[in-house]
This record gives C-alpha cells, sequence and structure tokens, in this order.
C-alpha cells in the first residue's frame, strides 16, 4: 500500500500505489483523487486507509487542487472545506514548518516531488507534469522553503514515480517547446519518437538551484502496473506522495 523514504530524521515521507483500498474498476483499489469520477465517500475511505498505514491523521493532511502551474502556498493546517466537498488551494506545491502536517501530491503520469530540510524543519511538496516542470514549480518551491529558513546545500529531494522518457510520447513541437527551457528534459522514445524525461528534467532543475541530494524512483507509472497511469488506462485513479514533519 505504501512505500516510505527516508529523507532525514525527524521526516516522514511515502509513496503509495494502487493496492489495499475500497475502490471499485477503474480506479481499484487505494485511488486517492476526488477528482477522476470515483465515489467522494469511497475517496474519504482510502484516505482513512492510506493514513493509517502511513500513521498520520487524514484529518491533517493538506491537499492541493493541482493546476499545472508554479504556485506554491505556505500552509499551517488542513484547507478549509464546505459540507461534502473540501476546496483545497489551486496551486502545484505546498510547505510547510508545522509539525504532524502532512502534504499531500496527486500524480498518475506527472512527478511528485517531495523536499525536507531535516535541520531547518521546513518540508515541501510539488505536482510537476509536463507545464509544471516547463513552468518551474520545483525551483519554485526551493525557493519558498528557503524563505521560511531552509538552505539548498542541506535540502534532501525526492522525486516519485512518472512517466519515463522511454514512454512519454510527445509532438515534435511540443518536446522543442519544453527543451527550450529545459534541456535537459529533452527525449528520445523507445520506438524513436519525440519524447519527454520530466524526471531528468526536473533532477537538473533542482542542482542549478543548488540541491545536491536528489534522489529518483526508477519506476515509470506506464510500465508498472501497481501504480496509476492515464496514458496507459484513461480513465483511472491517482496515488499520492506524502511529506510531513515527525511532531
Amino acid at each position: 500500500m505504501v512505500g516510505f523514504v527516508e529523507l532525514g530524521e525527524g521526516i516522514g515521507a511515502a509513496f503509495t500505489d494502487r493496492a489495499g483500498g475500497a475502490s471499485a474498476a477503474p480506479y481499484d483499489s487505494l485511488n486517492l483523487g476526488g477528482a477522476v469520477g470515483d465515489e467522494p465517500e469511497t475517496v474519504r475511505r482510502n484516505r482513512e486507509l492510506a493514513g493509517k498505514a502511513l500513521d498520520i491523521d487524514p484529518g491533517r493532511t493538506v491537499w492541493m487542487r493541482q493546476v499545472h502551474g508554479a504556485e506554491v502556498a505556505f500552509v499551517t493546517g488542513p484547507s478549509p472545506a464546505r459540507p461534502r466537498r473540501p476546496e483545497p488551494p489551486g496551486v502545484d506545491a505546498i510547505v510547510t514548518t508545522e509539525p504532524a502536517l502532512a502534504l499531500a501530491v496527486l500524480v498518475a503520469d506527472c512527478a511528485p516531488v517531495l523536499i525536507a530540510d531535516p535541520v531547518a524543519r521546513v518540508v515541501g511538496a510539488a505536482h510537476s507534469g509536463r507545464p509544471g516542470t516547463a513552468a518551474g514549480v520545483v525551483p519554485a518551491l526551493v525557493e519558498a522553503m528557503c524563505e521560511r529558513g531552509a538552505s539548498p546545500d542541506r535540502l534532501r529531494a525526492m522525486i516519485g514515480p512518472a512517466v519515463c522518457g522511454d514512454c512519454y510520447e510527445v509532438p515534435t513541437g511540443l518536446r522543442d517547446t519544453v527543451a527550450a527551457v529545459v534541456p535537459e528534459a529533452y527525449a528520445t522514445t523507445r520506438a524513436g519518437t519525440p519524447g519527454l524525461d520530466i524526471r531528468a528534467g526536473i533532477t537538473a532543475q533542482l542542482r542549478r538551484a543548488g540541491v545536491a541530494d536528489v534522489r529518483r524512483d526508477p519506476r515509470c507509472t506506464m510500465e508498472t502496473a501497481a501504480l496509476y497511469s492515464y496514458r496507459r488506462e484513461g480513465r483511472t485513479g491517482r496515488f499520492a506522495g506524502y511529506i510531513w514533519l515527525r511532531p
């Protein structure tokens, strides 16, 4: 259900997969995405199950309304909600210094990026797909974390499962547009067609921002049946990356 990630003392971090939840096909089974057509009550139950597996409070988790941009929000508590409908912030990266407040990022081919400074006790999460990578959401997250006391040389970053450059086929013009701002994302797929390597692009962005400790989950979402992939399945669920400061 979850795979924990080591990002330093006092930091909790993990990525979920699609096993161990309550959703029926095509969302089977641990779908955590609330805007993909799954039953809201089932998604709520899945988030409770994930929280239990992570030993975090589902009611102390911040979910973003991801819009494929580069805006970052500093958060100190869960998003406000109306009855039966949450209203998370419309951003693609969040930062906190609040203990026991989990930050969550939803994906199904885009890259979930988790970053921590264990000394300053600042953590952040970003959703970085093709548009967000080109817009620089991860460098914006690093900058926002440094404004809260983090230092690039202490930051530890984990780029989670995402579609790989061998699989992520795009039109030639789109590849050229992204590569014009993030050259390292330029790729050619296994089939010899134009592609993008989002994780390579994000890795380069982090290094240019001064982050030396960059780790990458090697799994490709399109090639890994245990993970959700929009490009593989179309109508499907979302898995999540979580990061939090342990009390």
